[in-house]
């Protein structure tokens, strides 16, 4: 859905989008384009354009490693209006964040210093940070309102990812103060939707069971009670609340971007099965750990300040989910591997 007011934000403005050949990335680019925006994605060797054909011709592509602030500076220092700050190291699921608490906060920090120093430095305009339901604790309200967000340690079992999220946040608040920036951040719940990583060491709930179901798994085995409950919130829904928080430079603090509906990891297994056809018996493995007993996002201030509400129900969403999975095998084959590009 794109608005008179994000079409006369983003017509004509140079916008820096990193990770924009990812995952969420890639459909913030096909909007901005849309827009009228003059986007530039910066990328590594190895990463895949597989994700923005549908824009090619409209994108400036930067070979540029945000590990290396050199690089960085080079890519910042050509112009822009808009930096949107997507890139960050591939969180997994449950058992990869457990297992790379360290590496996840390590590579997100570096990377997101060198963005925020570089656009400090070249004096951007306006920059987009898009932060993460992860810096919210085990114990934060149901649903979750921004100020719970620092009320108490990150949830465990994703503490490296949410630290170094909320690590963000702190940093870029502080910049705002102490620089005079000017910084939105928004606060996305769990994504899902086409595009999505779908590669077994490193895929969130939603493609792992997915792959799994489909990969033929019978008995087909849910980690946890299953009682567990996240938001989540469909690719472009998403990209269309980074816009929206990006536009509306009145906003202050945090924001959540999230739809208002809550499914149970049951529901959600019971949904897959059911939209894939699949004759297959769902067990639970109580053995494994659940994560955060309850997600869910408070969307009251986004409604209210930005006027977004998430357009895709969850079905609907996880159908074209299903079906994108399935149609396009060739995507997941060449997506890309850089461990930078997949918001």
């Amino acid at each position: 859905m794109i608005t008179p007011n994000l079409q006369q934000y983003f017509e004509g403005k140079r916008v820096l989008a990193t990770g924009g050949a990812g995952f969420i990335g890639s459909h913030l680019v096909e909007m901005l384009v849309e827009l009228g925006a003059k986007v530039t994605v910066p990328v590594r060797k190895t990463t895949s354009l597989a994700y923005l054909s549908n824009v090619a011709a409209d994108v400036a592509i930067e070979e540029a490693d945000l590990f290396d602030r050199v690089q960085v500076d080079r890519v910042m220092k050509k112009g822009h209006d808009v930096v949107m700050h997507l890139a960050a190291a591939k969180g997994g699921g449950i058992a990869h964040s457990m297992d790379h608490h360290g590496s996840l906060f390590r590579d997100n920090m570096l990377s997101f210093i060198n963005v925020l120093d570089s656009a400090r430095e070249a004096v951007i305009p306006r920059v987009l940070v898009c932060s993460s339901a992860c810096v919210y604790p085990r114990d934060a309200r149901v649903p979750a309102p921004e100020e719970d967000g620092v009320r108490d340690a990150p949830e465990p079992t994703n503490a490296g990812y949410g630290w170094s999220k909320r690590m963000e946040e702190f940093m870029s608040l502080s910049y705002v103060q102490e620089f005079g920036m000017n910084i939105g951040i928004a606060r996305p719940f769990n994504a899902y939707g086409p595009r999505d990583d779908f590669f077994k060491e490193s895929n969130h709930v939603i493609p792992g069971l997915i792959t799994r179901l489909l990969g033929g798994e019978n008995p087909f085995t849910v980690w946890g009670s299953g009682r567990q409950t996240r938001s989540f919130v469909y690719a472009t829904d998403f990209a269309q609340g980074l816009l929206m928080t990006c536009a509306n430079e009145k906003v202050t603090g945090p924001l959540n971007i999230g739809s208002d509906e809550e499914i149970s990891i049951a529901e959600l297994a019971g949904m897959i099965v059911d939209l894939s056809g699949v004759n297959a018996t769902i067990v639970l493995d109580p053995s494994k750990p659940d994560g955060q007993p309850r997600r869910a996002c408070d969307t009251s201030r986004a409604k209210a300040e930005l006027g977004f509400e998430a357009q895709v129900s969850f079905r609907d969403g996880l159908r074209q989910t299903i079906d994108w999975y399935v149609r396009e095998k060739r995507f997941r084959e060449s997506a890309t591997d850089s461990p930078l590009a997949v918001l």
